[in-house]
């Protein structure tokens, strides 16, 4: 599928928090994004959720993130948010009720080509049984911006 969106991501960086620490957590989630550090909030773009759609499948969590962005749907394309604990690790945790004291990962994806839905489609396929029912993708075929080919 041919897709063309802008994500933008931002995580705050509290006074007891390592910046550091805050960036690998956004950078184990969303590798393709480099946080640049802007008054007290770190801020990455990318272009792509292909390695976010793959952490999705290895957590075998599409029906949630699905269902999360759906429910954050607007004509232009959708946002969540993510627990900064949790993608220290590279475990993707949608943040949800109550904001978490340190902040969450904010994520706002914008979608000009396919449609939002197509586009959720992609990154998060309907299930059946927890396996994905006619993907438009392949997990793990996300292309490598390091590599020569690309």
């Amino acid at each position: 599928m041919i897709y063309s969106v802008d994500v933008r991501i931002e995580a705050p960086v509290r006074d007891t928090e390592v910046t550091d620490r805050v960036a690998d957590a956004v950078e184990n989630v969303f590798p393709d994004a480099e946080p640049v550090h802007e008054d007290g909030t770190l801020v990455s773009e990318t272009h792509s959720l292909d390695a976010f759609s793959d952490v999705l499948h290895e957590q075998e969590i599409l029906d949630t993130a699905r269902r999360v962005f759906l429910q954050n749907r607007t004509d232009e394309g959708f946002a969540f948010a993510l627990k900064k604990q949790a993608a220290l690790e590279g475990v993707v945790n949608f943040a949800v009720g109550e904001p978490d004291e340190l902040g969450e990962i904010d994520v706002e994806v914008r979608v000009r080509e396919p449609d939002v839905e197509s586009f959720i489609d992609y990154v998060a396929p309907e299930t059946d049984e927890g396996q994905p029912v006619d993907p438009v993708r392949e997990y793990g075929d996300r292309f490598d911006p390091e590599d020569e080919a690309y």
